[in-house]
C-alpha cells in the first residue's frame, strides 16, 4: 500500500507507470470518473493514446465480453495495452462488474487499473478476486475519513514488472549513481516524500471504525435503505430515479421534472436535509444518454434512520409538486 492524497492521486500515479506512446491504447468504460477522462484525454492529445470504451451492458455498467472483443482483435499487437475501470462512478448508484473485467484482464495478461473511491467502506473489496494490478481509494467518501489521504494498492506482480509512477522521488528510489536510481522494493515507490501524518492516523482510526462494524453489515444495511429509498422516490409523481446496472449500492441520483440539482439541494437545506448534486461535466457519458444536465444525490450509509429516509421523501415530494419559482 502506498499512502497518497486521493483516490484521483494514486490513479495518476499507477497509470503513469505505463510508458504510452503513440497507437497505445487504453480501454476503458463510459461511466469512468471525470478526473480520469481528462487523464485519458491528455494522454490521447500529448501521447497520441487511443481511448476505447468498451460498451456497456443492456442494463448499464461495463461488459466485460465487450472488454474481451476489444483486447482479442489486438491480441497480437505489440502495442502497450492497459483497461482501467471505475468501480462506482460518482454520478449514479451503478456497480460495474470489476470482478468479470479482472478475470478478462487476466485471460490477456493486460494490466488493469481499478478506480475504487466510491467503493470503499460500502462494499467488499478482495483485490485477489479482482486481479487488478492496481486499485485506488480514498478515506473520505463510505470509508468516513478525512479529506486530503487515501492511498493505493500496487500488486506484487506489478512490482516485479519494476511499474513505478513517471515521477518518482527520493521516497520511492535511491539515487545511487550520477545517471542511475535504485527503486525501493515495495508500494512506497508511489508515495511523496512529504504527507501528513495526522490525516494517516485519521485514516488508520476510520479504518478501524469500519473493521469493528463490520463492512458486511455496512453493505447489508446501506444497500437496503437505498433500494428502500428508490423505491418511494419512484412513486413520486415528476421524480425519475436514474441508477442503473444490475448491482446497485448506497448512492441514489434522481431528477426531478421542473428543478435543476443545485436548486433540489437548496430546497432541501432550507429543510435541514444533505444531499449533492452531480453534473453532465462529471457525467458526460451517462447523463448525455438519460438527457439530464444535473441530478441530486443521496447516499443513506448504515446510520441513516428510516425516519430519516421518510423525511426526505416528504420533502422530496414536496418539492416535486412545486416549481423553484414558488418556494
Amino acid at each position: 500500500m502506498a499512502i497518497l492524497s486521493s483516490a484521483t492521486a494514486g490513479f495518476i500515479q499507477a497509470l503513469s507507470s505505463f510508458d504510452f506512446a503513440q497507437g497505445d491504447a487504453i480501454i476503458t468504460s463510459r461511466c469512468d470518473y471525470t478526473s480520469n477522462q481528462i487523464q485519458y484525454l491528455a494522454l490521447a492529445q500529448r501521447r497520441g493514446v487511443r481511448i476505447l470504451y468498451a460498451a456497456d451492458r443492456p442494463e448499464g455498467g461495463i461488459d466485460p465480453d465487450a472488454v474481451r472483443d476489444l483486447l482479442a482483435r489486438s491480441a497480437g499487437d505489440a502495442r502497450r495495452r492497459a483497461v482501467a475501470v471505475s468501480w462506482v462512478p460518482t454520478n449514479s448508484g451503478l456497480v460495474q462488474d470489476v470482478e468479470a473485467v479482472g478475470a478478462v484482464c487476466e485471460e490477456f495478461d493486460v494490466p488493469y487499473i481499478v478506480d475504487a473511491c466510491q467503493a470503499l467502506g460500502q462494499i467488499p473489496i478482495d483485490v485477489g478476486r479482482i486481479k487488478c494490478d492496481y486499485l485506488s481509494v480514498t478515506a473520505r467518501k463510505f470509508l468516513r475519513g478525512p479529506r486530503g489521504i487515501g492511498f493505493l494498492y500496487a500488486s506484487d506482480r506489478a512490482l516485479a514488472r519494476g511499474d513505478h509512477p513517471l515521477f518518482v522521488d527520493m521516497r520511492g528510489a535511491k539515487w545511487v549513481a550520477a545517471d542511475r536510481y535504485e527503486l525501493v522494493d515495495s508500494a512506497h515507490r508511489y508515495e511523496e516524500w512529504e504527507h501528513s501524518y495526522v490525516l494517516v492516523f485519521g485514516l488508520g482510526a476510520a479504518a478501524e471504525y469500519l473493521r469493528r462494524v463490520g463492512i458486511a453489515v455496512v453493505q447489508r444495511r446501506a444497500s437496503a435503505l437505498a433500494a428502500h429509498l428508490r423505491d418511494r422516490l419512484a412513486a413520486i409523481p415528476g421524480v425519475r430515479v436514474l441508477d442503473l446496472g444490475r448491482d446497485r449500492c448506497a448512492i441514489v441520483t434522481a431528477a426531478i421534472a421542473g428543478w435543476e440539482a443545485p436548486q433540489v439541494i437548496a430546497a432541501l437545506r432550507d429543510r435541514r436535509i444533505n444531499a449533492s448534486a452531480s453534473f453532465l461535466s462529471s457525467a458526460l457519458f451517462d447523463f448525455t444518454a438519460k438527457g439530464v444536465a444535473s441530478a441530486a444525490r443521496f447516499s443513506p450509509h448504515y446510520y441513516n434512520t428510516e425516519e430519516e429516509l421518510d423525511a426526505l421523501v416528504q420533502a422530496v415530494g414536496e418539492i416535486a409538486a412545486t416549481t423553484p419559482a414558488s418556494r
